[in-house]
């Protein structure tokens, strides 16, 4: 893997790879997007030039989000990895920081819309309250203070923008989503706090082997934004 990559692996077998995904990368090439993406903006162009071959992604993080994506090493693996997915047996954990104080645990069972047409499908996202804290600041006219939540989500289903757009929908929004979130509470944590972009990071990656059943954990190492984030709740990750 050359030094000058940005991407850094932080797990690999024969089958396949994990990278810890910095925000503001995309996995492969945006199919939609209105303006161009510069390709070193592209994890698949980093990660092909890393190998020196065609690499396949098994699933894939927005670009604002940070923390753990897959690829596979041939179309075959790959297709063992989506099997995963889909029958629910790859389990995901994200990290997030949301406005407001939340229930120690629960769950989000709302359909989400799926594409332009407004089809609904079933979406669920279990979440853990992991700390809270309240600030001395007015963040907006209506509270003297301001309430924000780090919590624990585990998506159940894989829908496009689940976590953000559920926690939206339950009035939680997330902390740096310029999509769903709230504009005065974004740039509070930007500019005051200087926690800049989305709080949203794909922590761990759960599940048995495909190729020899063995347990596979994969984990996000620190980074100074989360270590930041950490700090302002009092709250340190399990050793």
């Amino acid at each position: 893997m050359s030094s000058e990559s940005p991407l850094k692996i932080i797990y690999q077998d024969e089958n396949f790879f994990a990278i810890d995904k910095p925000s503001g990368f995309f996995v492969h090439p945006p199919e939609l997007s209105p303006y161009p993406v510069p390709k070193e903006r592209i994890c698949l162009w980093h990660l092909r030039k890393m190998f020196r071959k065609d690499v396949f992604p098994v699933h894939r993080l927005d670009a604002p989000t940070s923390g753990i994506v897959l690829f596979a090493m041939s179309r075959q693996d790959a297709r063992e990895l989506n099997f995963l997915f889909a029958e629910r047996r790859m389990h995901k954990t994200y990290h997030a920081v949301v406005r407001g104080f939340v229930p120690a645990s629960g769950s989000i069972d709302l359909p989400l819309e799926v594409d332009e047409g407004q089809s609904i499908v079933e979406a669920q996202t279990v979440f853990h309250s992991l700390a809270q804290v309240e600030l001395p600041y007015a963040v907006g006219k209506k509270y003297p203070t301001s309430r924000y939540s780090l919590v624990q989500a585990h998506p159940v289903t894989g829908r496009w923008h689940q976590i953000r757009r559920h926690f939206d929908r339950i009035a939680h929004p997330l902390l740096g989503d310029i999509e769903h979130g709230d504009s005065h509470h974004n740039r509070f944590f930007r500019d005051t706090l200087n926690i800049k972009g989305l709080c949203l990071k794909a922590t761990k990656i759960e599940m048995d082997s495909p190729w020899n059943g063995k347990p596979v954990v994969i984990e996000a190492p620190p980074c100074e934004k989360w270590d930041q984030i950490h700090k302002l709740f009092s709250w340190q990750p399990p050793t």
